[in-house]
């Protein structure tokens, strides 16, 4: 164990133990070190070939801009809106890997990092902070680096379950005192609304949840209201879940995993989520490498996974991290648990999109843009969802899968695609 009693330091002082060709990691999500990672770029001068890695990390991230090109190179194991530009530019890269997966890379060295930045929570009495609103892969990358730099923050909360680390375990600590980066979706549309509703339409009582960020899963969540018993085992929340907890729509009570609590491994949401979740012996943080396990995800009763995509063929195959050749998100865990629901007893894997672009083009399509990435493939494909209803594509030959999907396109598209389809010998 390291000297117990460490000193603070300036950020300017934490990041000095940052080298050329350093390999780095940052806090995900709502825990973003802000001062140490404007702290870092003030050093770019002196930096050459440093490596940070990251999944999506909420603020305005400077080592993005140009001029900083021959510093830092951003390897995005997701990818967030802000850092899109650069990927797309060539200025960044990109990582296709399953969420579950990450720690492993870490932990083989396949990812050798160096130094981790990370925002905690103050430390308890017995000298512990916790990782707040972020375990997910942070954990794991902390403890398989040489050194932790740190900011203690007051306004993280504290959660339950696995993000804890032990303040002797920090190389540096830098005190902050500033609110986390919130998140609110918009009120949801009339199309996102009735996607909310056949998503419900589809959850059944004891069931077991896992959504995305987004306006069309909290849409969802909002139509549940009626449901009992619910449970959740999911990467990640939101807002959208409060209201389901504080009516005891969401009681977890048939779990067989963590039964009466919530496991999440990340959040992001507004103070209100973040004041919620602190010391709230009810959710349980937990590393990413477990909760986003198929093996684990499956033993929870009618396990319902929603997300979401960029595009859906007429054979089932799911694009979700790419419009065509650009990268817009990430492979992220929708397949760990598309799969861990599909083998859990009575689950359903969801796929839920609007039928259009705001553009007016169908999202429902005879074949993927060119460069596109298949995220679930169209053997994972079990339920398609858009505001014209559901497809069920689980067992169904390729014919009956365009039927199902074409009659779920948007009208304007439907006579083309069918014309599409007949042309491949699909109809």
């Amino acid at each position: 164990m390291k000297n117990h009693q460490l000193q603070l330091v300036t950020a300017e002082e934490a990041v000095k133990l940052v080298e050329s060709n350093h390999n780095i990691f940052i806090h995900s999500v709502a825990a973003p070190p802000l001062s140490l990672i404007q702290a870092l770029v003030n050093r770019a001068d002196e930096l050459k070939n440093v490596q940070i890695n990251h999944l999506h990390v909420e603020g305005d991230l400077p080592y993005f801009e140009e001029q900083y090109a021959q510093n830092f190179r951003v390897n995005n194991l997701f990818v967030g809106a802000n850092a899109r530009k650069a990927v797309q530019e060539g200025r960044a890269d990109y990582t296709p890997v399953f969420l579950s997966e990450i720690p492993s890379l870490f932990q083989s060295r396949t990812i050798a990092l160096d130094v981790v930045f990370l925002q905690l929570s103050l430390p308890d009495k017995h000298g512990y902070c916790s990782f707040g609103t972020s375990v997910d892969v942070s954990l794991s990358a902390s403890q398989s680096t040489k050194y932790i730099i740190a900011e203690i923050n007051p306004q993280m909360p504290r959660t339950w379950g696995d993000g804890i680390i032990h303040i002797s375990q920090i190389d540096k600590i830098v005190e902050v005192d500033r609110p986390l980066p919130t998140h609110a979706n918009p009120v949801p549309t009339e199309i996102e609304q009735k996607i909310g509703n056949y998503i419900a339409e589809l959850v059944e009582d004891r069931a077991t949840l896992q959504m995305g960020i987004g306006v069309i899963p909290d849409a969802a969540l909002a139509s549940l209201t009626n449901h009992k018993d619910l449970g959740v085992h999911t990467e990640m929340f939101s807002d959208g879940l409060i209201p389901l907890l504080e009516s005891g729509v969401v009681t977890n009570k048939y779990k067989k995993k963590h039964r009466g609590r919530v496991v999440a491994g990340f959040v992001l949401g507004t103070k209100k989520l973040y004041d919620y979740i602190d010391d709230n012996p009810l959710i349980r943080m937990l590393d990413i490498e477990y909760v986003n396990d198929a093996s684990v995800i499956k033993q929870n009763p009618r396990a319902t996974a929603i997300n979401s995509a960029v595009e859906v063929d007429l054979t089932g195959q799911v694009c979700a991290d790419s419009i065509g050749s650009k990268i817009y998100s990430g492979v992220g865990g929708q397949m760990d648990f598309m799969r861990g629901a599909a083998l859990s007893e009575g689950g359903k894997p969801i796929i839920a999109l609007p039928s259009a672009t705001s553009k007016g083009e169908s999202k429902i399509v005879s074949f993927l843009k060119q460069g596109a990435g298949v995220v679930t493939t169209r053997a994972h494909v079990h339920y398609v969802i858009t505001e014209y209803g559901i497809a069920e594509l689980h067992g169904q030959n390729i014919r009956n899968r365009a039927k199902a999907l074409i009659k779920i396109a948007h009208p304007q598209h439907r006579e083309r695609l069918e014309k599409e389809a007949k042309q491949v010998g699909w109809l």
